[in-house]
């Protein structure tokens, strides 16, 4: 295995509107899904809400320089809709987007990349209100003119775009069947039908923001999807497990219903046999629209699923964790760092896509961070935690599988969305009080990674 990355390797952090900027009601902004639903008694842990989050809108140019001390060259940052288009559709706001030049150019004066994710959860709670947001084809449309409007005025500064974070998570996390879902809107619907019919719209958004995106870039650009799909583990690397990971790979209905209709143009038939009459409605050219070709593939990935061959009609089983499994400070966070490996080269394998590049666009876990009584975070899990997810990584460089960059989740600490301010993604501690920012020991630790190129 090769002991040091590529010379030219994107080291980057991540972050997210919503969860960072703060500054909710300034500028012209509008509220998105997620003001609303933090308002609703219960739904966030504490009844936090992103209002002021980490006040990176007041901020960003000292959260610049500190991205330029760890050493990081790249940063992926998402843009918020409803700051750029307050009502969804319609008038820019100039004011909102002025924030985003200002970051961009602070990035590009400390010689750092920048990369817009142009949604990350945090749509317009005027489309909500108009026509259900993700329920409708207005949807797609909408997004598409978004995009148009943020790379028209902001593509002489941002060349590397991503259309839109994890679909699953503001589906099938945002729409609920009979019961509350977890996430904003907190949408719950009569039928599964209706569930996947929002699953659809989004990859149609997807498909119709990559044309946008392109159509309006005043130069050169870069686009790519970012999706946490599932990665599946062969529990011992035997022939058998291995195809039988390739089997779950597209076969399993998360993966089968995003990533397979994203990168193929079809939902995997095997899903879509699953969903029988609750499959979505699939309007003509919708599927060539999805299929975009797509610069890079970004993969969030922070567990997965072991997996072996078995003799049942799928030939393989997922394998249940055993009670003491190693698990960060979520309950699905389950340590599994082979996951970083094998969804690179299933990507390959399983859908045929040996030269898509892919990088990894957002890793890292939540601990139970707190200072100690010199005043130090001493995250060594986390550093335990991505030093292994690192070395996977190396192991994919090494085979030449085609992974050319890695951001870390997150930054700095933030709103968790659900869960409020109670869990801590950061290598840089955020005091809530003072929204003072301290470095963290794994901050130090990644800086040397960065510095030397190589897992430390």
């Amino acid at each position: 295995m090769v002991d040091a990355f590529p010379k030219d390797f994107w080291w980057g952090a991540a972050t997210a509107a919503y969860q960072i900027e703060g500054a909710a009601f300034e500028d012209g902004r509008m509220p998105s899904v997620w003001d609303t639903f933090c308002r609703m008694p219960g739904r966030v842990r504490g009844g936090d809400s992103g209002d002021v989050a980490c006040d990176h809108y007041h901020r960003f140019q000292d959260d610049v320089r500190l991205m330029a001390e760890l050493g990081i060259r790249h940063y992926r940052f998402s843009i918020s809709w409803p700051r750029v288009i307050p009502e969804g559709r319609g008038p820019v706001n100039e004011r909102g987007l002025d924030f985003y030049r200002r970051l961009a150019d602070a990035l590009l004066r400390h010689g750092i990349t920048p990369h817009a994710t142009l949604f990350h959860w945090d749509s317009p709670q005027a489309l909500e209100d108009r026509y259900g947001s993700w329920r409708s084809r207005e949807m797609a449309k909408d997004f598409a003119g978004y995009c148009s409007a943020v790379v028209a005025r902001l593509g002489d500064r941002v060349a590397h775009w991503m259309t839109i974070n994890e679909i699953r998570c503001f589906t099938h996390m945002g729409y609920g069947l009979n019961e509350a879902p977890p996430h904003a809107p907190g949408t719950v619907l009569r039928s599964r039908k209706e569930l996947l019919q929002t699953v659809h719209h989004a990859l149609l958004a997807h498909g119709m923001g990559c044309q946008a995106i392109r159509s309006a870039s005043p130069g050169p650009c870069h686009v790519s999807l970012v999706d946490n799909f599932d990665a599946y583990v062969p529990v011992v690397e035997t022939p058998e497990n291995i195809e039988a990971a390739r089997a779950a790979f597209v076969g399993e209905h998360h993966n089968g219903c995003i990533l397979v209709p994203a990168l193929t143009g079809r939902y995997s038939p095997g899903a879509l046999d699953e969903l029988g009459a609750d499959a979505p409605e699939i309007l003509a050219g919708d599927m060539r629209t999805i299929a975009q070709p797509l610069d890079a593939l970004g993969f969030n990935v922070y567990t997965g699923h072991y997996v072996r061959a078995a003799d049942n009609a799928r030939g393989y089983e997922v394998l249940p964790l055993p009670r003491g499994y190693p698990q960060m400070h979520m309950p699905w966070l389950n340590v599994l760092p082979e996951s970083l490996y094998w969804g690179i080269r299933l990507v390959g394998e399983a859908l045929g896509k040996k030269d898509l590049t892919i990088f990894i666009s957002e890793n890292g876990c939540a601990c139970d961070d707190a200072p100690d009584a010199a005043g130090e975070i001493l995250d060594l899990g986390r550093i335990l935690y991505t030093r292994a997810y690192l070395r996977s990584a190396l192991r994919a460089i090494g085979e030449g599988r085609p992974l050319i960059g890695y951001f870390h989740w997150s930054l700095m600490d933030n709103f968790e969305w659900a869960w409020g301010y109670s869990r801590r993604f950061g290598i840089t501690y955020i005091d809530y009080a003072t929204r003072a920012r301290v470095p963290k020991q794994s901050f130090r630790w990644y800086q040397n990674v960065i510095g030397l190129n190589r897992v430390v």
